[in-house]
């Protein structure tokens, strides 16, 4: 008895040949005019048989590239092919997702070996499609794409197995996104030999195992997100050659050792998460130089210095993320020219001393959080500033931290700072003038001189006391 696999074969091979016979494989209507090869086509109907749960897909799109087009599925005419008459159409981008098809994918779902029919594949995309199958990525499955430029494959539960090393063979790629799946194994060090890659996705995944440095041969990337994984080891110094770098992502991940200076070459750099890891300080002063960077995020991560003053000075900073990372010392002044700031969070540290007053007047703060610190002294923020916040602002678990009467009567209860004593507003004295105001200075002048005026009399009097004393006892 045939196979299933070999009955589904023979059905498509008979529509195929039904839809061949019938019209002559015509475009619009016009005897003649050959739209697709023969063997693309099959292959394209075997490969959406064997991911669609529609089995009448076949006879309602017989022309996929012309008069029966579907949405997932783009042709373009080989233009070394564009002077033959008729031209030949060629599939080179099939996507599969929940929005051209609902429902999408059957529950046996599974990745055709029919795609290596389809030579001049550009883009290959698979969203949300094996959720109950278990499917594996086959080394075998992509090696011989030599056209494909963009190849993505995510939120799909149900893709296991690990990456093929394979995949360094398309050396056409330029994106890679296998992102939220449930692949495992290693970083196959062989991807590093894809120099023109510009975007490299792996985020949550199962994969172990360190970076290669190998990683360092991607000098096109662009962006690389290995997030939400289990990659161990160090950061690979090797990261500094990937000079157009625009966003490092390697959150939630087991890393460790510390931050290489080398990141600091990359000046083009705007998002650089490292949060979640078991990183240790110092963070590199080398960083410093990436005054493009506008999201910094190093939370959770036993650092364990002081605030780096540097950060200050990285103008274009939009989001700094600093919490639990076991910083002290005090906020450095330095802070409060982060024009840009829209979110600062220093929560959960052992920081100390007063809260600088200017961070109160960043207009583009909208969202503060100091909360879990040893922070003390009065806190000098206007009630504009505090109610703009509202509940984006946290100073909770600061116990020396207080306010003015004024604005204490008006603070939200969810604060919970109490009203300043007159020892907890002195400790502010670092950041305020410490000459008293020019009327309390020449009250205090003017009274000086008075004393001293009053003393001259006294004396004067008593001296001429003694003259007449003198003068009656002669």
């Amino acid at each position: 008895m045939a196979s299933p696999s070999t009955l589904l074969r023979f059905l498509l091979l008979c529509t195929f040949l039904m839809v061949s016979k019938s019209d002559n494989l015509t475009t619009n209507g016009a005897p003649g005019i050959v739209e697709m090869e023969a063997e693309e086509l099959l292959g394209l109907f075997e490969v959406m048989g064997a991911l669609l749960e529609d089995p009448n897909w076949t006879q309602m799109h017989p022309h996929p590239c012309t008069d029966t087009p579907w949405p997932g599925i783009q042709c373009e005419a080989d233009l070394e092919e564009q002077q033959q008459n008729p031209p030949i159409l060629h599939v080179t981008k099939l996507h599969v997702g929940p929005d051209v098809s609902n429902p999408i994918c059957k529950t046996s779902a599974k990745l055709s070996e029919s795609l290596l029919k389809l030579p001049y594949l550009k883009t290959l995309s698979i969203f949300s499609c094996f959720l109950t199958s278990r499917v594996i990525l086959s080394p075998s499955l992509f090696g011989s794409f030599s056209s494909l430029e963009q190849l993505v494959i995510k939120s799909n539960p149900g893709l296991f197995g690990k990456i093929p090393p394979t995949l360094a063979e398309i050396a056409t790629l330029r994106v890679l996104s296998l992102s939220q799946n449930s692949l495992h194994g290693g970083f196959p060090k062989e991807l590093g030999g894809l120099g023109i890659l510009k975007q490299l996705d792996f985020s949550y995944n199962n994969l172990t195992g360190e970076i290669p440095k190998e990683i360092g041969g991607l000098t096109s990337l662009t962006i690389l997100d290995l997030s939400y994984n289990g990659f161990q080891g160090q950061v690979p110094s090797s990261l500094g050659q990937l000079v157009v770098l625009q966003k490092i992502d390697l959150s939630s991940n087991r890393i460790v050792g510390r931050i290489p200076p080398d990141i600091g070459k990359l000046k083009r750099l705007v998002l650089l998460d490292f949060s979640h890891n078991s990183l240790k300080g110092p963070i590199p002063d080398t960083l410093s130089g990436l005054k493009g960077l506008e999201y910094f995020l190093i939370e959770n991560n036993p650092i364990n210095t002081r605030l780096p003053l540097f950060l200050g000075a990285l103008e274009n900073l939009t989001v700094l993320s600093l919490s639990g990372c076991g910083f002290f010392g005090p906020i450095p002044t330095s802070f409060c020219s982060l024009d840009h700031l829209i979110a600062l969070s220093l929560d959960r540290n052992h920081l100390h001393g007063p809260v600088p007053p200017k961070l109160g007047a960043l207009t583009h703060l909208d969202q503060l959080n100091l909360s879990q610190n040893q922070l003390s002294g009065e806190l000098f923020f206007s009630y504009d500033f505090v109610q703009r916040l509202g509940k984006r602002l946290d100073v909770r678990g600061n116990k020396g931290l207080c306010t003015s009467h004024q604005l204490n009567k008006k603070l939200p209860l969810y604060l919970d700072v109490p009203e300043c004593k007159e020892s907890a507003i002195s400790s502010n004295s670092n950041y305020h003038e410490k000459s008293k105001p020019y009327w309390v200075e020449g009250q205090e002048t003017s009274n000086a001189a008075d004393v001293i005026e009053k003393l001259k009399f006294l004396w004067c009097l008593l001296f001429n006391l003694l003259v007449i004393l003198i003068i009656d006892f002669l």
